[in-house]
């Protein structure tokens, strides 16, 4: 029995699954269907009515193509095809009435709402609209909710799509939001006028069709036409999420995401979104030099000439930050190896073995998620380090995918087996495995970071990959730094950790680790775009672009290269990461060979060929780990405080007041029972 289905669709014979929807088969068609409440990523509601179709020989009435699936179509006469009209009399009659009951309540608040130039209301009004209103009562006007700093309600406008309480409910996991009321008195709500507690609350803004939802930050500051917008990368956490950056002048004016189905879908955390403002506060402009105990300003060529002689002759160790793109980091190798120094990317002291791709970069992709039918999470709260791989979880769990915990018990959204908080529980469940086999289930570990940085890290993966092959389940790392895989794959590491890099250095050149205390004594050259820790512990600081304002590679946390752009231009003096090392080597004597980004990588990628296959996930080949001896100690998670991970978003006031609202949340007293 052939598994599709031919219809006719405006003319347009096609072959589709009869699973499919009406609109998704109109779509494969090439047709657009106008809609309101459909979304691909979210459950069906059928309640907008924008969709309606001619069914030929069905009912004397247009369907909603939402709602209706292929399969419950009628054949034809002598078993034709099916057919569709998505443009007769019939369904742009029905359209276009439709369209006049939603503009019945509609404020005119077009010149005026932050959704002007890109709403779904005005674009379709313009194809199904008319020029005047037939009604003459008064409209109806409703309370605009407070949903917290980000998102700004204009309930007035809202047009009960449910886009908004579908999202929360079946993606973010939080049940918050909800519709009350029936017909007129129909309105979009929250639970006890709570402020919405989930770091993926942003999406909504871009998932509302008309302006009831829009960004708080963002409101009355700019128009979409006087934008200029850059495709990039995030750099917040190591998912490595697609995004568009979108910047008015010189300034990022907001973050938004973009359609990846094999990293984030299309969903970004709030963090993703709303770091912008970090990216205009204590912001490094200028070159300084430590006199007498204080910063002074300095030129660049002085800078440079005093990071030169500091390192001449003497015993120099580099670290990689967190936010350091591909070629920087090669950069720095290059130069301070050239000078028989040592570099170190893993900062946080994770035991994550050089040079074996399979166990830093794990062996399953971000996608395998989907498919998973068993999840098991080792020492990670993914709804810190990671929300919208937290979210892909949600969604398989959903699906039937049974999750288990071992590490401290968190809420994240789903429910899952909570098996143990220590090391003894991952030794059992190995033993277990062992002793039983595969028992056929897709299945995935993730290991968190959390477990990796403790003394026994390295038995930690050796054991989890002990687990991963009895079972047969494929391992994904979860990194927590955006830079750290990039590093280790072009070989950023020395022999026994960080600890061993700084022992007796004299010069330790910070590449923007702004995580690490370094112990006075060195002298500390400080290359980063933010005045945060690093910068105060520095001796000569070096002003660099961040993540928006320069072009870079990085590798996401399953080792998929990505590139991102860049989308405007560092403030003051700040110059590209790349620049200031090439300049740095040409003081030194020990020129880098390389003029440009161009010339960089292309002797970055005859080396590491691999980072030139952008967004494709190459085969991760390494060795299974031998096996160590296990501590006692429980797990711990990696993030503490998931708004102030790095320099960016500890700049940003708007991190800061989430970072105390989340505090004030955990921090609630309970009524005693």
């Amino acid at each position: 029995m052939s598994n599709t289905r031919k219809i006719i669709i405006d003319d347009i014979e096609v072959e589709v699954d009869p699973n499919l929807t009406l609109i998704q088969a109109c779509e494969q068609a090439g047709i657009e269907i106008p809609r309101f409440c459909y979304h691909e990523r979210l459950s069906i509601a059928g309640n907008c009515r924008m969709c309606l179709v001619e069914v030929v020989g069905g009912p004397p009435k247009p369907a909603a193509s939402c709602a209706m699936q292929v399969k419950d179509l009628r054949p034809g006469p002598d078993g034709a095809p099916s057919v569709i009209r998505t443009n007769s009399p019939m369904v742009k009659k029905a359209r276009e009435g439709v369209m006049e009951f939603l503009l019945i309540n509609h404020p005119l608040d077009c010149p005026i709402c932050d959704q002007g130039g890109e709403c779904d209301l005005q674009d379709q009004a313009m194809a199904y609209g008319v020029d005047f209103s037939r009604y003459r009562e008064p409209k109806r006007a409703n309370e605009d909710l407070n949903l917290g700093p980000l998102v700004e309600t204009h309930m007035t406008r809202c047009i009960s799509c449910t886009r908004c309480v579908r999202f929360t409910t079946e993606v973010a996991g939080i049940t918050q939001m909800g519709q009350t009321g029936r017909g007129e008195d129909a309105e979009i709500t929250s639970y006890l006028n709570t402020t919405l507690a989930s770091n993926l609350q942003g999406n909504i803004i871009d998932l509302c069709p008309v302006g009831a939802l829009v960004s708080k930050p963002y409101a009355f500051t700019a128009r979409p036409w006087e934008l200029t917008k850059t495709e990039t990368i995030d750099v917040m956490d190591a998912l490595g999420s697609n995004i568009r950056v979108d910047v008015k002048g010189r300034e990022v004016m907001r973050i938004l995401p973009r359609n990846h189905d094999g990293v984030n879908e299309e969903w970004i955390s709030d963090k993703t979104r709303f770091v912008w403002d970090g990216l205009r506060r204590q912001r490094l402009d200028t070159p300084y030099i430590r006199e007498n105990g204080k910063l002074r300003k300095a030129t660049w060529a002085e800078a440079l000439a005093a990071a030169a002689t500091a390192m001449q002759g003497r015993k120099v160790t580099g670290l990689i930050g967190d936010l350091a793109p591909v070629e920087a980091a090669w950069s720095l190798k290059t130069l301070v190896q050239g000078l028989g120094g040592s570099v170190e990317c893993r900062t946080d002291g994770a035991k994550l073995p050089a040079g074996n791709r399979a166990a830093y970069a794990g062996t399953a992709r971000i996608e395998d998620i989907d498919m998973a039918q068993s999840i098991l999470l080792v020492g990670t709260d993914p709804r810190a380090e990671a929300p919208v791989l937290n979210a892909r979880i949600r969604k398989a769990w959903a699906r039937g995918a049974e999750v288990a915990l071992i590490g401290p018990a968190a809420d994240l959204t789903y429910d899952y087996r909570h098996a143990g908080t220590d090391r003894a529980a991952l030794s059992a469940l190995r033993a277990e495995a062992e002793r039983d086999g595969a028992d056929g289930k897709a299945g995935l570990v993730i290991l968190g970071q959390g477990a990796l940085t403790e003394a026994d890290g390295a038995a930690v993966l050796a054991e989890v990959q002990a687990l991963c092959a009895a079972t047969g389940a494929g391992l994904l790392v979860l990194h927590t730094a955006a830079s750290r895989v990039g590093a280790l794959d072009v070989g950023c590491v020395t022999e026994g950790g960080i600890k061993a890099a700084t022992e007796g250095a004299e010069v330790i050149y910070n590449l923007g680790a702004d995580e690490v205390e370094i112990a006075p004594g060195a002298t500390v050259i400080y290359q980063g775009s933010h005045g945060d820790r690093g910068a105060h512990r520095a001796d000569i600081i070096l002003p660099a672009a961040a993540y928006t304002e320069e072009n870079g590679l990085f590798v996401n946390t399953e080792g998929r290269p990505q590139l991102a752009l860049r989308a405007g231009f560092p403030p003051g003096e700040a110059k590209e990461n790349w620049a200031i090392l090439r300049a740095l080597s040409a003081q030194l004597g020990q020129t880098l060979p390389w003029d440009s980004l161009a010339q960089l990588r292309q002797r970055l990628v005859a080396d590491h060929p691999h980072l030139a296959r952008i967004d494709h996930v190459a085969e991760k080949a390494g060795e299974a780990l031998p096996r160590g001896e296990l501590g006692q100690a429980g797990f711990r998670t990696a993030v503490r405080d998931f708004y102030l991970t790095n320099p960016i978003a500890r700049a940003s006031a708007l991190m800061a007041e989430l970072s105390a609202m989340a505090a004030a949340r955990d921090a609630a007293p309970l009524a005693a029972e």
